[in-house]
Parts: structure tokens; C-alpha cells; sequence
């Protein structure tokens, strides 16, 4: 008599890179997959976790390089889902932030399956922590901003112009390619003084990191070779890491010499 397969989705966030960032909860979800379906940002080393018969699949994205449409992944889970039983999508980060994993549930759901999620650690916190740098600090930022550099249609996000007003922490994902437009709205508010940091990789061991001002940063990163994946922070809490506060003292006594 055959085992009745019992449909099951569960969402993991893999969190920014460091495979030691991934919680327990998404270990013990890995364990049980017979399924695993991962992106590009999701750390392989994390498959270790995995059922060694389980069936693994890279449906990983990349700017100009898709290796399956949305909607060939959501597609997939289903059908994994139905035909093996417990699929586990491990997602780079957190699934729920700009990783269109409530899209992936939804359809799931559509076809009555049951799913569940399991939230990862956000690359939009934990890589600037890496730096040493606090996006909220008392006295110096109240709040934080995590804006998409590119929206659905490559633009980039209106939200840039009231951000660009704020003096809340600004932190930007996928906006690398969109970096000089990011520059003239922070610019026309007369803050091309306001510390910058760019961190590639982060938390991983190929991590870069290049830091500046906004009126510099364009500079660093052409230096630095500086490119995607990577994490944008624009605010004051920037010169306050212990890790980055020497360039900003460096940069500062630049300035009275000049």
C-alpha cells in the first residue's frame, strides 16, 4: 500500500550569506523537504541540510539572467509539491521582503495546498550590522527607510523623493544600477555631505565594502569595482560604526587641509 503524499509548501529565508545565519526553525523545515527548490542568494553550503535523496533544483535569479520565469517557479512548487509531498523554496534573506514569496504562497494556496513560512534574516539589517553599523541610533536616527533600487518595471522607486527629505536611515537593495540617479535626488537636497556605505557580498567571504559621501561615492565605487549583489546605506549612523569612523576622521581632516 502506498504512502498518501501529503502537499506541503514551506517558505524559508536563508538569510544574507552566512550560512550560520540560517535559524533553526529553517534547518528543521530543510531536514524534513523532499523537495528543495533555491535562488541564487540562498548560500549552497546550506544544502547540507537538506536529505541527501531529496531532489534539489537552482531556480536562481540574476540581473540578465533568469534561470526560470516567476511564474515557471510557481509552477514548479506546485507540482513538486503534489507529485513529492513537502517542497522547501529557500529564499536569500527574508522571503517576505522584495523576494515575491508572497506570490509563491498565494499560488500554492490556490491549489489548496498548505503552506507555511519561515522568516529569514534580512540582508537590509544584518549586512550593515556586519559593518558595525546601526541603521536606528538614539540621537542620530529615529527611523529606517528599505527602498527597492528597481521596481517591477526597472524604474526606480518613487519613494527615493520623500526618502531623499528624511533624515531617516536609507537602505537600498538591488540599487546599483540605478546608484547616479539615487545621487542627484540625495544631491538636490543639499546632502552630498551625508556618509554612504556600499557593501557587496556582505556577510559572506568574497564581501567589499566601499564607503564615502554622496557626492564621492560613484568615485569609490569605480575604484573598488564595487557591483550587485549589494547593500546601499546612506545616513550619519554610517560614520558612527566603530568599523568606518576612521575614513569619515581621515576624510574630515582631508577637508580642513584643503
Amino acid at each position: 500500500m502506498h504512502k498518501m503524499i501529503q502537499p506541503k509548501v514551506t517558505l524559508v529565508g536563508a538569510g544574507p550569506g552566512d550560512p550560520d545565519l540560517l535559524t533553526l526553525k529553517g534547518l528543521k523545515a530543510l531536514a524534513e523537504a523532499n523537495v528543495v527548490l533555491y535562488d541564487a542568494l540562498a548560500n549552497e553550503e546550506i544544502m547540507k541540510y537538506a536529505p541527501q535523496n531529496s531532489i534539489k533544483v537552482f531556480v536562481g535569479k540574476r540581473i540578465g539572467c533568469h534561470e526560470y520565469s516567476q511564474a515557471q517557479i510557481n509552477q514548479l512548487i506546485v507540482d513538486n509539491a503534489l507529485t513529492y509531498g513537502h517542497v522547501v523554496r529557500l529564499k536569500g534573506g527574508d522571503p517576505f521582503i522584495f523576494g515575491r514569496g508572497s506570490e509563491e504562497i498565494e499560488y500554492a494556496e490556490s491549489f489548496g495546498i498548505a503552506t507555511f513560512v519561515v522568516p529569514g534574516i534580512s540582508s537590509a539589517i544584518a549586512v550593515p550590522a556586519y559593518q558595525g553599523i546601526s541603521l536606528t541610533k538614539r540621537g542620530t536616527s529615529e527611523s529606517f527607510w528599505v527602498i527597492t533600487g528597481t521596481t517591477s518595471n526597472r524604474n526606480l522607486s518613487s519613494d527615493f523623493v520623500l526618502a531623499a527629505k528624511s533624515s531617516a536611515t536609507v537602505v537600498i537593495l538591488m540599487g546599483m544600477s540605478k546608484l547616479s540617479q539615487i545621487v542627484s535626488l540625495f544631491q538636490k537636497e543639499s546632502k552630498g555631505e551625508t556618509p554612504v556605505a556600499i557593501i557587496q557580498n556582505g556577510t559572506t567571504p568574497n564581501e567589499k565594502i566601499g564607503v564615502g559621501t554622496i557626492d564621492t561615492i560613484q568615485e569609490v565605487v569605480a575604484e573598488n569595482n564595487l557591483s550587485s549583489p549589494a547593500i546601499i546605506v546612506i545616513g550619519e549612523v554610517v560614520k558612527e560604526s566603530n568599523q568606518l569612523k576612521g575614513f569619515y576622521e581621515e576624510f574630515v581632516a582631508a577637508e580642513i587641509k584643503l
